[in-house]
This record gives C-alpha cells, sequence and structure tokens, in this order.
C-alpha cells in the first residue's frame, strides 16, 4: 500500500494518493507515516482543516523527540497557512520546546508573533533564528520590519547592511520598502551626462 501510494504521489495523482493513505490508516490508524502523508497531500490540495486534524493527531503520538518537533512544526506551519495564527503558536511553542535548535520554527513563531502585533517578542524569536541560520535571508529581512515596528530605524538599518554583505537583492528591496536606502551618490560623470540633456 505504501509503495504504491508513493508511486501515485510522484506521477501527480495526488487524490488516489490520498485515498491510499486513508486506506493504510484504516488498518493502522496511528501510523506515523501514513498519517503525516495524507497531511501532506491534504495541503497539496488545499484541505487544510483535514490536514491540520490529523497533523494534531501525529503531534499527539509518542515517538522520537526530532520525528514529534517536526510534527508539531508541520502542525503549526499548516495552521498559519490557514491563518489560524493563535492556534499556530502553541504549535511552534512545542516544537521548539522538543528541539530548541529548529531555526523554521523560530521563525514561523516570528511571523505569529508579527500577526499578533508583539514586536518585542518577535524580535527574540527572529534573534533566535538568525543565529540558528545566518546566511538565510528571510530571518534578518523580518528582523529589519520588526526593527521598524519597535521604532529602532538605526537597528533596522544595521540589519540592511549586514544583509548587503551576502543578498544585496533583499537589501535593495528592504531599503525600497522602508525608504531606509542610502542617499544615492552621483559621479561627476553621470553629473555631466544630465548635463548634457
Amino acid at each position: 500500500m505504501r509503495l504504491h501510494a508513493m508511486a501515485l504521489l510522484a506521477i501527480g495523482r495526488r487524490s488516489r494518493a490520498l485515498s491510499g493513505f486513508e486506506r493504510m490508516l484504516r488498518c493502522w490508524p496511528a501510523d506515523p507515516y501514513a498519517l503525516a502523508s495524507r497531511a501532506h497531500v491534504q495541503v497539496q490540495l488545499n484541505r487544510f482543516d483535514e490536514a491540520i486534524v490529523g497533523l494534531q493527531q501525529l503531534c499527539r503520538l509518542t515517538g522520537p523527540v526530532p520525528q514529534q518537533a517536526v510534527s508539531c512544526f508541520n502542525l503549526g506551519y499548516v495552521l498559519q497557512l490557514a491563518g489560524r495564527h493563535d492556534e499556530a503558536g502553541p504549535a511552534f511553542q512545542q516544537a521548539l520546546a522538543l528541539d530548541a535548535r529548529m531555526d523554521r520554527a523560530w521563525y514561523g513563531l516570528a511571523l505569529v508573533l508579527i500577526e499578533q502585533r508583539q514586536f518585542p517578542e518577535a524580535l527574540k524569536a527572529l534573534q533566535q533564528n538568525t543565529a540558528l541560520q545566518p546566511m538565510s535571508p528571510h530571518g534578518w529581512y523580518r528582523l529589519a520590519q520588526v526593527r521598524l515596528a519597535l521604532g529602532q530605524p538605526d537597528e533596522a538599518r544595521k540589519v540592511i547592511a549586514h544583509l548587503r554583505r551576502f543578498e544585496p537583492r533583499v537589501a535593495a528591496q528592504l531599503e525600497r520598502e522602508t525608504g531606509l536606502g542610502q542617499p544615492a551618490r552621483m559621479s561627476n560623470a553621470s553629473v555631466a551626462g544630465d548635463a548634457a540633456y
């Protein structure tokens, strides 16, 4: 059954694969692989509420801690996709209680806190995320936005300057969006060129 469902997924037959995972769960109701796979397909089919129920069941199962942490993260992620931010936060926190080094859970928690306008707490979550994932621009991008929301434009500029070292396009985008861009300096050649018009 498992191989058949995986093969159906591989060729893009999501609805049929979903039926396969549901058959598996009728035989083995607490099978972690079948629960996770069914939820994954349900999300792909935009059936978020159904996926959430299965992921909640998966999070209640006992198993290896890393697997439980991933399950809780996935629950938070799907709750966030469904716009259920108040429920997503505790799921991310549960994932972090199991694995405090899960950078994705820190980022997800930060997004929830930003949505709830809890900027000081979002700042702490983003600092954890960027410490664990220093070369990913996503956390730094949000960190600059949170610094601005906290009324700290100089700190936001520092984040943009840091980001410019390894993601100049993202830094430029932030400068445009926030209005914190560096003033453009015109060279003598460009001034002379402008005067010609």
